[in-house]
């Protein structure tokens, strides 16, 4: 019987320009880590962490998370949970075997370390992308509803096809509604912001790791238009959920007054 398996990887390194060992800072008694883990968990039966650092090996192995050792030289996200893949299902071309039964299609999904209040809806939403057996890779956009949200390059937009397949992504704000003014622009277009959830299917994955950056992706620094530029499908799923990822200490303050208002 041939069956999908989704695998949920999460990268996460100790070094950060702007919050160094973010993964080991405290939120409510547990530390980011453990919080993104156990969100994850809720959904997926299968879930590791993926690192180059003994710090957050030994925090995930102590609160009984399942861990990889991955190279201290990616440049990405991508890339490290691609080694850890190869490392978990190493005599795998492309997928896994499982008790017997043969697994059609592993798809892996790469959820942030920063990210401890990612929702189970969320995951699944992306997981439910790969019903669309077109689908290569699947990730998420979230309606903006503020204008001054819309035009902040921190926050990429997404442009996608009537089959939900997206057609490119940007810092700017795009499309340009003509013949209005700014603040009349939101209700003008189903403006879509980016969330930096994806899932690919096993041998999307280790393609995409090998191709070279891209002239789009070089000019707006976002990794995905690498991808598009090169010809995969990039299904996107729809979300009401915002995200509250941690960057900076400011947003673990911001994080820590958010759980207290939803522990009450």
């Amino acid at each position: 019987m041939k069956r999908m398996e989704f695998i949920g990887i999460i990268p996460a390194r100790y070094a950060s320009t702007r919050f160094p060992a973010k993964p080991l800072a405290i939120l409510g008694g547990k530390t980011v880590i453990q919080r993104v883990y156990e969100q994850v968990s809720s959904v997926l039966d299968n879930v590791c962490v993926a690192t180059d650092d003994d710090r957050i090996r030994e925090a995930v192995e102590a609160f009984g998370g399942r861990v990889v050792m991955t190279s201290a030289n990616h440049k990405s996200g991508t890339d490290r949970i691609c080694e850890a893949y190869n490392k978990l299902y190493p005599n795998t071309s492309s997928s896994p075997h499982r008790g017997g039964q043969e697994v059609s299609s592993s798809i892996i999904i790469n959820i942030q370390g920063d990210e401890p209040f990612i929702q189970p809806s969320q995951i699944q939403t992306v997981m439910d992308c790969f019903n669309d057996s077109n689908t290569q890779i699947a990730t998420l956009g979230k309606p903006f509803t503020d204008i001054e949200a819309l035009k902040n390059p921190n926050s990429p937009k997404i442009v996608v096809d009537h089959q939900g397949y997206a057609m490119y992504f940007s810092r700017s704000v795009i499309p340009f509604i003509r013949g209005k003014e700014e603040e009349n622009w939101i209700g003008s277009y189903p403006f879509l912001k980016h969330i930096g959830l994806y899932a690919y299917r096993a041998d999307v994955l280790k393609e995409v790791t090998k191709l070279p950056q891209s002239s789009l992706e070089l000019a707006e620094s976002l990794e995905q238009l690498r991808w598009l530029q090169n010809g995969y499908r990039i299904k996107v799923g729809l979300t009401d959920v915002e995200t509250i990822g941690i960057d900076t200490p400011e947003d673990l303050q911001k994080a820590e007054e958010f759980l207290l208002k939803v522990n009450g």
